[in-house]
């Protein structure tokens, strides 16, 4: 038997539905030539419905996605190695797209596509995923629905990644103590240490489960912040950009700005025309939201936003006056 083209490799802690409906979706895929590697924190026993499917499963033990994802690389026999979360599902054409790119690409190692919501996913969890839908609200969009014409790209999370195996070998792999950010790191090391560019291609497409209700959408939120906040001061150069400390300048803002305006007749004004400005950054976001969501999901993403902004703020500025981070094993 001829080795596969791709490994698919799906780290995770235990079988859930949403890993049901990700090999659902994998055993549907057009192209056949893969095997898929499954990294469970213990041993399990394949369902027989999956029985068909090239699936090794490799028990890691609790660590992070990071070194399941290096274990993997290890024993994977595949040319292209096609990372994707548990709560995520491919398009049919998703490793036919990536095999068509990279014939085209020699010079490339990476692509990344966007990880759309899923219209079946409950109201919250919709509401969730909106918040990422403009560059006023989230600032990534072509992360979450295509946004043609595909590009060079530094950075590129780990839900929709696919990457040449010679170059994440080259790379010394993800090799990372953090979670999340290891998908940051990887690609910082992936351009500097192999040379090959990451490109972003809109019509690579997988479909990603988002976190139902506002705890679980702050607490992944804040857990971003405080990395890219960290980030911002170790690895400055993919995560010291301007765009990453605008909500903790908000957050500073909306502090001083209010005891200032107690004061200050001049300092009120300014703190209203203050509020002006991200009122009308908000309507912005609202009218990108409703050209992929509906009048419900668009109106509910508002306060999310208010709330996004705010809480990422003060975790970055966390992050920034953190010594070290540890590695998060939780969801």
């Amino acid at each position: 038997m001829n080795d596969p083209a791709f490994s698919i490799i799906i780290p995770f802690k235990s079988w859930s539905p949403d890993l049901d409906e990700c090999l659902f979706h994998i055993g549907k895929l057009s192209s056949l030539n893969f095997e898929i590697i499954l990294l469970p924190d213990d041993a399990l026993s394949l369902p027989e419905k999956f029985s068909h499917l090239p699936i090794e499963i490799l028990p890691t033990g609790a660590v992070n996605p990071a070194i399941k994802r290096d274990m993997a690389a290890k024993m994977a026999m595949g040319e292209f190695l096609a990372f994707i979360d548990d709560d995520a599902y491919p398009e049919p054409d998703w490793l036919e797209v990536a095999h068509h790119f990279f014939s085209q690409h020699p010079d490339v190692g990476a692509i990344g596509g966007p990880a759309i919501t899923p219209q079946h996913d409950p109201f919250w969890a919709r509401v969730s995923g909106a918040v990422f839908l403009s560059p006023a609200s989230g600032g990534n969009p072509e992360r979450y629905v295509p946004c043609p014409p595909g590009r060079k790209v530094d950075d590129w999370p780990s839900v929709n990644l696919i990457v040449r195996k010679v170059a994440f070998i080259k790379a010394g792999g993800f090799d990372s103590q953090y979670w999340p950010g290891e998908d940051t790191l990887f690609c910082m090391k992936l351009i500097e240490q192999t040379g090959c560019n990451i490109v972003y291609v809109p019509e690579l497409v997988v479909w990603h489960h988002r976190r139902p209700g506002l705890p679980k959408h702050l607490r992944q939120i804040g857990n971003y912040g405080l990395h890219r906040g960290f980030f911002a001061k170790k690895f400055p150069k993919t995560s010291r950009k301007f765009k990453y400390f605008i909500p903790s300048l908000w957050v500073g803002f909306l502090v001083i700005g209010l005891a200032l305006s107690l004061v200050s007749h001049w300092a009120g004004l300014l703190y209203l025309a203050g509020w002006t400005v991200y009122l009308i950054a908000l309507g912005i976001s609202w009218k990108d939201i409703r050209k992929h969501e509906p009048l419900s999901v668009a109106l509910g993403a508002v306060p999310y936003i208010i709330l996004t902004h705010i809480w990422y703020g003060l975790r970055f500025v966390m992050g920034l006056t953190t010594r070290e981070l540890k590695s998060s094993l939780g969801r």
